[in-house]
């Protein structure tokens, strides 16, 4: 997702996405602990996505 879709959004809508993307993010480590995750890219692009989240997300708050 890109940064400026993602500044123009709600809190709320914001708070969902980054639910989905944790819950994402988690099915992703434990396909990494099972030897079961092909693309492991994977990890680290939702890592960056839940951290570009937050931080939008506290800048709206201030």
């Amino acid at each position: 997702m890109d940064v400026k879709e993602l500044r123009n959004q709600s809190v709320s809508a914001l708070n969902e996405t980054l639910i989905k993307l944790l819950k994402e993010h988690f099915e992703f480590r434990m396909q990494h602990k099972s030897s079961q995750l092909d693309n492991f890219s994977k990890l680290g692009r939702t890592k960056k996505s839940i951290a570009q989240i937050k931080t939008i997300i506290r800048q709206k708050q201030e």
